[in-house]
C-alpha cells in the first residue's frame, strides 16, 4: 500500500469529522432554508421549479415544493447526521455493518443534493459540491470491522488537491495583489464577515502579510503534490493543510469551508501515523469486502472520466472556481479569492414607525447576526455554523444597484410586513411592530486603527456611500408590483 498499512481508525476518524458537518449542514436548512428558499422565501421554490429541469437540478423539492417536505427532509437530515456521528453502523455484525453504512450515508447525500440543487443562490457556494462530492465517496467507504477500500481514501485526497491546488492556481491568475504579495493587507477587512480575531489580523505588519502570503502559495501549490506520496510525506502534507485551514478558522467566518477541508486531509494520514501520535490503538481490520472493493474500483472510473473536464478547467488560463460539471455535483472545481476588494462596502438597512417623512425622522438599523452594521459592535464567531443571508448581504453590496440581487426587495418588503421566518434570520428586530417605512443605505467600512479603537471603543469606522434603496411603504412596493420598484 502506497501510505503504509491500516486505514480502519483513518476511516473511523473521517466518518465522524464529516457526520459533524452535515450535522451542521442539516442544522442550517432545518433553520434557514425555508424562510430563504421555501414556498414564501425570498426566492421561493417555485422559482426553482420553473427556472430548471429535474434532469438539470434534481432535488425531491422539485416533485414536493413545499414546506412540509423541506422541513420533513432537513430534520431527518440531521437525525441520519447523529446516526452516523455516533457511528450506528458499528452497532451492527460485520455481514450488516457495510450496507447500513451505504444505506446511511447515501441517504444523507441524496437529502443535502435536494437542498443544494433547489436552494438558487443562497446555496451556490463551493463548499455545498465539496460536501456533496465528498459524502457521495463516503458512501463507499465501508464500516464495521472491515478495512476500508483503499481507492476511495485516494480519491479523497483527489478531492482535497483539487480543492487546494484549484485554488492556489486561480490566485495566481487573478488578483495582481497574489503575485506582489500585498493580498493579505486587504484580506482581514474585506473578506464576507470577520471575526473577533480578523481586527487583530489586519494590523499586523506588511512583512507579516507578505510572508503569509508566501506561506499560502506554498500551501496551496507545492503541498497538495505531497498527498499522494508515501507516509509520512503524506501526512506531514496534511498535517501543514490542517495548520493552514486552522489559521484560516481563527482569522474568519468561511461557514465549514475549513473545517470540510481539514476532514479532508484526514485521509492523507494513516493507522500508523495516527497511533504514533495520539493515545489511540486500532484495531485489526478484516479485508475489505470483495463486492465493495468492485464497487470503489467501479467508482474511480467515474471519478476519473468526470474528472476530464474539472482538469481541463484548473489548468485553463481562463479558470473558474465553484463550478458543478454534472447534476449531481459528483466531481467539481473550486477555488477562493481569485480577487481581493480592496474597498469594504455594507448595507445597512432601517426601518421607521414614523408615517410621514421628514428630516428628523428616527431611523432604526436591524442587526443581523454575522454581518457588519454597528461600528461598535465586536466581529462574531460563527463558523463553522453558516449564515446564508448575511453572506449573500455581503455580495449584494459590492454592486450601487439592487437589481443584481433579486431577493432584496423581496427581504425589504418581508421586513414591512413582519415576516417571522426572515426576522429569525436577524440578530436583533428594534421593532415590536412592523416599520411603516424602510430603506437601505450603503456604506464603505474600515477598520479603526489602534489608537481610534483606543479613544472610540469602535471596531469601525464607516462613510455614507449612497442610498441603495430609497425609503418605501408596504403599500408602495405592492402597488408597484415585483418587477419595477423605486430603487437606487
Amino acid at each position: 500500500m502506497w501510505h503504509g498499512e491500516g486505514y480502519w481508525l483513518v476511516r473511523f476518524l473521517f466518518q465522524r469529522a464529516l457526520a459533524l458537518i452535515y450535522l451542521l449542514a442539516f442544522l442550517v436548512a432545518a433553520t434557514q432554508f425555508r424562510p430563504l428558499a421555501g414556498e414564501d422565501g425570498l426566492l421561493p421554490i417555485d422559482r426553482y421549479v420553473e427556472h430548471a429541469t429535474f434532469r438539470e437540478r434534481p432535488s425531491l423539492f422539485y416533485l414536493v415544493p413545499s414546506d412540509r417536505a423541506i422541513g420533513l427532509a432537513a430534520w431527518s437530515g440531521v437525525a441520519l447526521s447523529l446516526l452516523a456521528l455516533v457511528g450506528a453502523p458499528y452497532w451492527l455484525p460485520d455481514p450488516y455493518a457495510t450496507p447500513a453504512s451505504m444505506a446511511l450515508w447515501a441517504s444523507m447525500w441524496l437529502l443535502y443534493l435536494s437542498f443544494v440543487n433547489a436552494g438558487q443562490v443562497f446555496y451556490g457556494y463551493g463548499w455545498e459540491s465539496m460536501l456533496l462530492e465528498t459524502g457521495f465517496l463516503a458512501v463507499f467507504l465501508g464500516a464495521g470491522g472491515v478495512s476500508p477500500p483503499f481507492v476511495v481514501l485516494l480519491l479523497l485526497q483527489w478531492v482535497l488537491f483539487r480543492n487546494m491546488f484549484g485554488a492556489g492556481l486561480i490566485k495566481l491568475r487573478g488578483d495582481e495583489c497574489w503575485r506582489d504579495l500585498s493580498c493579505m493587507e486587504y484580506h482581514y477587512e474585506t473578506q464576507p464577515i470577520p471575526n473577533p480575531v480578523s481586527w487583530f489580523a489586519h494590523h499586523r505588519s506588511k512583512a507579516f502579510h507578505r510572508l503569509e502570503t508566501l506561506g499560502n502559495h506554498v500551501v496551496e501549490l507545492a503541498v497538495p503534490f505531497l498527498y499522494f506520496a508515501p507516509q509520512p510525506a503524506a501526512a506531514l502534507a496534511g498535517a501543514a493543510t490542517i495548520g493552514f485551514q486552522g489559521w484560516l478558522m481563527v482569522t474568519g467566518n468561511f461557514a465549514w469551508l475549513n473545517a470540510l477541508t481539514i476532514v479532508l486531509a484526514i485521509a492523507t494520514f494513516s493507522d500508523g501515523v495516527l497511533t504514533a501520535f495520539l493515545p489511540i490503538t486500532a484495531p485489526a481490520a478484516a479485508p475489505t469486502p470483495l463486492y465493495l472493493e468492485v464497487l470503489a474500483i467501479a467508482v474511480a472510473l467515474l471519478v476519473v472520466g468526470l474528472s476530464v473536464y474539472p482538469v481541463k478547467n484548473m489548468l485553463s488560463e481562463r479558470q473558474a472556481m465553484n463550478s458543478a460539471f454534472d447534476p449531481l455535483h459528483l466531481v467539481n472545481t473550486y477555488g477562493a479569492f481569485g480577487s481581493i476588494t480592496r474597498d469594504r462596502y455594507e448595507l445597512v438597512i432601517e426601518g421607521t414607525t414614523e408615517e410621514e417623512l421628514t428630516d428628523d425622522t428616527e431611523w432604526r438599523a436591524y442587526e443581523f447576526k454575522g454581518k457588519p452594521t454597528d461600528p461598535e459592535q465586536r466581529p462574531r464567531q460563527v463558523a463553522p455554523y453558516h449564515l446564508r443571508l448575511d453572506w449573500q448581504l455581503w455580495f449584494a453590496a459590492m454592486s450601487p444597484s439592487p437589481y443584481r440581487s433579486p431577493w432584496f426587495p423581496r427581504l425589504l418588503a418581508k421586513l414591512l410586513e413582519g415576516d417571522d421566518g426572515v426576522l429569525g434570520l436577524l440578530a436583533e428586530n428594534p421593532f415590536d411592530e412592523p416599520p411603516e417605512h424602510v430603506r437601505a443605505t450603503r456604506y464603505r467600512y474600515r477598520y479603526t486603527t489602534p489608537e481610534e479603537r483606543a479613544e472610540t471603543g469602535r471596531w469601525w469606522e464607516r462613510e455614507r456611500v449612497g442610498s441603495y434603496v430609497q425609503p418605501m411603504s408596504l403599500d408602495e412596493f405592492e402597488d408597484r408590483g415585483p418587477q419595477r420598484r423605486r430603487l437606487r
